[in-house]
């Protein structure tokens, strides 16, 4: 069993993941048509004990479509023409989710627009009103 290190305290399983590959689409030519070369990696957000429950949280807000409903993150490469750096190429985008996700977002402080503020949206309001009042009709007074 290895353990793929994503902080110092968070580690995941290798057996958590399951790789499978495809042939991949883009450049190669005859080699893409014969070889399968594509790697997709799943992995089972909810199912792994190596991840704190606000982590596994904050990866379903991230990772976004490629978390299917069943909690399984799938993620897919099939940039290079070598199965191996595929490979290793979708296992660190996992490492890179995971990380960005271990980091707790600040929570925002609703602060109030200061007067200069309020001021100078005003005035700028003003000029802009200015200049479209003098695109109308030119009138004789």
């Amino acid at each position: 069993m290895v353990a793929i290190p994503i902080t110092r305290s968070i580690s995941i399983d290798d057996s958590e993941l399951i790789e499978s590959t495809t042939r991949s689409g883009g450049p190669g030519g005859q080699h893409v048509n014969t070889t399968d070369s594509a790697v997709i990696l799943r992995f089972d957000v909810g199912l792994s004990p190596g991840l704190p429950l606000a982590v596994k949280n904050r990866i379903a807000v991230l990772a976004g479509s490629r978390l299917t409903r069943d909690g399984v993150l799938v993620l897919r490469s099939e940039g290079s023409r070598s199965q191996l750096l595929n490979r290793q190429e979708v296992r660190e985008r996992l490492v890179a989710l995971i990380k960005d996700a271990t980091i707790v977002p600040k929570a925002r402080r609703a602060t109030k627009p200061s007067k200069a503020a309020k001021a100078r949206r005003v005035d700028t309001k003003k000029v802009r009103s200015g200049v479209k009042a003098g695109r109308g009709k030119v009138r004789d007074d």
